[in-house]
């Protein structure tokens, strides 16, 4: 029986080189920063994609540095950090509540993992257990974990055994469905179009789940 490995890439896989962010340099620190991509699927929520994934570009700017640092952001003054997330053009919508959620983060790295967020998936043996140990992480949900675990195999070429089914739907292939499907702006274009068309999808069947007991109820009078 073969023994599972850990989900480091080959030795030939070429550097990534994501467009999420849709910004050359926010990218170029996307491509080459395990703690910024997990900063900026962190933010990816209730703002448009490309801005949650240029935040870590932001922070990194505005922290004077070319990199984002676990242990820096850990320790960091908690208002003077969430000033600087807060600063225009801020890097959230709501940057308060996401400046502690990063730094929850950070801190949890720093336990963790001695800051070393790529740890997170190189000491991952199956799809299993880099889904568990990415729940885990503060601010992830099991959906937010699937869809970064679609996006480590799809782009980062991080493919422990079982990483698509681990991920879901978001795992299959050719899909549109998330972050992890980002490669530019046209499929930018379609998994937003997906996005918009799930919430019309819900809101409807949330319509209609609401108006079902009045139509019972004057039935029933």
């Amino acid at each position: 029986m073969n023994t599972p490995t850990a989900s480091t890439p080959e030795p030939s896989s070429p550097a990534p080189s994501v467009r999420l962010a849709q910004q050359p340099e926010a990218d170029a620190l996307l491509s080459r920063s395990p703690l910024a991509a997990l900063v900026g699927m962190l933010l990816d929520q209730q703002v448009p994609m490309e801005w949650a994934f240029s935040g870590p570009y932001t922070i990194a700017r505005r922290l004077d540095a070319d990199d984002l640092d676990a242990h820096a952001i850990a320790a960091h003054d908690p208002e003077a950090f969430a000033g600087l997330l807060s600063a225009k053009p801020a890097v959230h919508r709501y940057p308060g509540s996401m400046a502690g959620r990063i730094q929850q983060l950070c801190q949890y790295l720093v336990e963790e993992y001695d800051g070393d967020a790529a740890a997170v998936w190189t000491g991952a043996a199956t799809g299993r257990e880099l889904l568990a140990r990415l729940q885990a992480l503060p601010g992830f949900g099991k959906q937010k974990a699937q869809i970064f675990l679609a996006l480590l195999g799809k782009q980062y070429g991080v493919r422990p055994e079982g990483w698509r089914e681990a991920a879901g739907p978001y795992g299959e292939a050719g899909s549109y469905r998330s972050a992890a499907d980002i490669t530019g702006p046209e499929s930018l274009a379609r998994v937003r179009a997906y996005k918009q068309e799930a919430k019309r999808a819900a809101k409807a069947a949330k319509d209609a789940k609401a108006a079902k007991p009045a139509k019972d109820t004057k039935q029933s009078d």
